[in-house]
């Protein structure tokens, strides 16, 4: 594939015009407009639709352009890389982690991780649980941080901690001065939830299932951060884990264990082809001393596995 026609593709896109692409390239602007004709050619996609004055993106040009977007990005590290061969600091670290961990588990075992070992690299990105999976079997992490089970035969998994899910209300909610809830005391209350797809929305729809409950619905999200902002703002109460708790401000918001007890696991994933590193070894031991410190500030997780 041609490297300069992906690269006048998204200067296009990102510029938004033709003319922006060409003085970003230092090309004219036919020939900018003949290397995304001949990468349409080479993908059979419509890239943009040409029937109005202006070039629009398609679905499929937005589509391709965040996976371009990331390949050239790669592309473009390629000089800094080889600067730090010649400077002799090679060893990098790239480390995925899903939305639910990345700010109570993955972002303080990357900041401790950084204070002992200043010679290695981290790459820390955080994804959705699906994109996670699939870019772990291609190689792309040497390690993820997220939500189980992920059930893939590349990906190899290791629990690392488990957290009670808990009822994100409002300071000022009637229920906040509340020990423990059930799934029926929360029935009556608007309900923000996951959107269909994600494991939290699975976990939160078995919660009232299991009692033979709808509750009312309020509105569909795709993280649980946004979820309990808008429970911050007051519009409504959400279900999470207590890890994702961990991290709330208790200014706004309170927290309460829902009854019957039960667990959501977090923990390690590894693509299976992958060889252990010193540095993969090391991060996972701050991600063990991170969940020990989780555990200690809240009754509601406990850990695994702290060999």
């Amino acid at each position: 594939m041609n490297i300069k026609a992906l690269r006048a593709f998204r200067a296009t896109l990102s510029g938004g015009s033709l003319g922006a692409a060409a003085e970003k390239l230092h090309l004219s602007q036919p020939a900018v407009s003949r290397l995304i004709s001949s990468l349409e050619g080479e993908l059979k996609l419509d890239l943009f639709d040409r029937s109005g004055r202006n070039l629009t993106p398609t679905e499929e040009g937005v589509a391709f352009y965040r996976e371009a977007g990331r390949i050239l990005d790669n592309l473009d590290e390629v000089p800094r890389i080889v600067a730090e061969i010649r400077a002799g600091r090679t060893q990098t670290l790239r480390v995925v982690a899903m939305p639910r961990v990345s700010q109570a588990l993955a972002s303080p075992a990357v900041a401790s991780f950084l204070q002992q070992y200043q010679d290695i690299n981290v790459s820390l990105d955080v994804r959705a649980r699906r994109e996670a999976g699939e870019w772990l079997v291609g190689r792309e992490y040497d390690i993820g941080v997220g939500a189980l089970p992920v059930d893939h035969p590349d990906i190899h998994t290791e629990v690392l901690l488990r957290a009670r899910p808990v009822a994100i209300l409002p300071a000022d909610h009637p229920l906040a001065e509340c020990s423990e809830l059930r799934a029926e005391d929360l029935a009556e209350y608007p309900l923000i939830r996951l959107m269909r797809g994600l494991l939290l929305r699975d976990q939160l729809d078995d919660i009232f299932s299991a009692v033979g409950i709808t509750p009312r619905h309020l509105c569909d999200v795709s993280s649980s951060q946004v979820a309990c902002q808008l429970v911050a703002d007051g519009a409504g109460i959400t279900i999470a884990g207590q890890v994702v708790a961990a991290k709330i401000d208790t200014d706004k918001i309170v927290t309460v264990p829902i009854i019957p007890k039960r667990w959501m696991a977090f923990g390690l994933l590894y693509p299976k082809a992958s060889v252990a590193t010193p540095g993969r070894d090391a991060f996972v031991r701050e991600l063990r001393v991170q969940a020990r410190r989780l555990a200690a500030d809240c009754p509601g997780i406990e850990v695994i596995n702290t060999l």
